[in-house]
């Protein structure tokens, strides 16, 4: 059983704000929090003062991913178990986890390089959420909503997730199909909530930043998600995958480039696992339909060191 409840934040440098503010604000209608650096980038989608940061910086790059525990007692057996594993643990200052909008955080490297937080007693932010084109997004119990991360060590990323954190096996797709030959390479989805997954690993080669392949965020409506593709399309962001339902999360989304090389899904009618039930599958396919991929840029998370 996991003590991790659900994706609390994200937090990644880029090279263009303005671009980003461009992307996340006018495109896709998310409102502008508040948060310690003036010239950071806070997105709200809730009550928090930030699920989404975005920092100025020489590169792109994936800074953090934090993920959020119940209570101290929570936090410190998730310390416990990581430090079992041979993987050492930060224990944040006040100062630093008061930057992160939280009463106490802990950080430490996944088996690829990947930071990641664990937190508990979020900040929040009781003034109305006022977002650009009255938008509201899927958040509460099930988070932020989930991240896909590239990793080269998949093995020992993928049991570092499920045996030490406790994320759930929620499926995979192989890939390169049901029929690819062995050794078989698969996509691997993981949950901790209701959410279908909040996590996922995908095989990719070493790269010169830790990055992402996607975050994606959900839109309570259908209508909010297909007004935001318009918009983004109208800004001149590159649109990766048209709009389409997928196989296992059911969401119907669609994925927009965003500055630095990873991609942004925005979508609604996720599916909500019960667990009483659930067995983890494999999926055959992505999607239903739609998601049609062939005017997709190369994901920097693809891009093999230089």
């Amino acid at each position: 059983m996991t003590e991790i409840r659900g994706l609390g934040y994200l937090r990644i440098q880029t090279q263009d704000v303005a671009r980003w503010r461009e992307l996340v604000v006018d495109g896709l209608g998310l409102a502008v929090g508040s948060g310690p650096e003036a010239d950071g980038l806070y997105l709200r989608l809730d009550e928090r003062r930030a699920r989404l940061i975005v920092l100025p910086g020489e590169t792109d790059k994936a800074l953090a991913v934090g993920w959020e525990v119940r209570d101290q007692f929570a936090l410190q057996r998730v310390r416990e178990e990581v430090e079992k594993a041979g993987v050492e643990v930060e224990v944040l200052s006040e100062v630093d986890a008061s930057y992160r909008d939280a009463e106490q955080v802990i950080a430490f490297d996944d088996p690829n390089g990947n930071r990641v937080e664990v937190f508990f007693g979020p900040v929040l932010d009781h003034s109305p959420l006022v977002t650009p084109h009255g938008g509201r997004f899927v958040t509460g119990d099930q988070g932020l909503g989930h991240v896909v991360l590239p990793v080269t060590r998949f093995d020992e990323a993928y049991t570092f997730y499920t045996e030490v954190l406790g994320f759930l096996p929620r499926g995979s797709i192989r890939l390169g199909g049901i029929d690819a030959p062995p050794p078989a390479r698969r996509v691997r989805f993981m949950g901790v909530n209701q959410r279908h997954h909040s996590l996922a690993l995908c095989p990719a080669p070493p790269v010169d930043e830790p990055g992402l392949v996607h975050l994606m965020m959900e839109a309570e409506t259908l209508d909010a998600v297909g007004q935001a593709l318009d918009r983004v399309a109208k800004l001149g962001f590159s649109i990766s995958s048209t709009l389409g339902r997928h196989t296992n999360d059911k969401m119907v989304s669609f994925y927009v480039r965003a500055p630095g090389g990873w991609d942004l899904e925005f979508g609604c009618e996720g599916t909500l696992v019960d667990e009483t039930f659930y067995t983890a599958e494999e999926i055959t396919a992505d999607s239903y339909w739609g998601h049609d991929w062939s005017d997709s840029e190369p994901l920097a998370a693809f891009t093999p060191k230089s």
